[in-house]
């Protein structure tokens, strides 16, 4: 189960940094094209990347203590 949880981590936090570099790219592409509604999207996204990489540091970090 410990090891579940890790490699779930590990999954989270790759996916995680994914959204994250696709929201900041999503952000200079609207910042150079001036829509501010894309911008706005990107930083919704880099958030949810963000989110969901501190998720998996979470998960990895609980399953490092389960294994101790």
């Amino acid at each position: 189960m410990a090891d579940d949880l890790g490699r779930d981590g590990i999954e989270n936090q790759a996916k995680g940094l994914g959204k994250e570099i696709e929201g900041k790219t999503r952000n200079a592409v609207g910042a150079l094209s001036g829509d501010t509604s894309e911008q706005l999207k990107g930083k919704g996204q880099e958030l949810k990347g963000k989110v969901q990489r501190r998720i998996g540091e979470n998960e990895v970090d609980a399953d490092l203590d389960e294994d101790v």
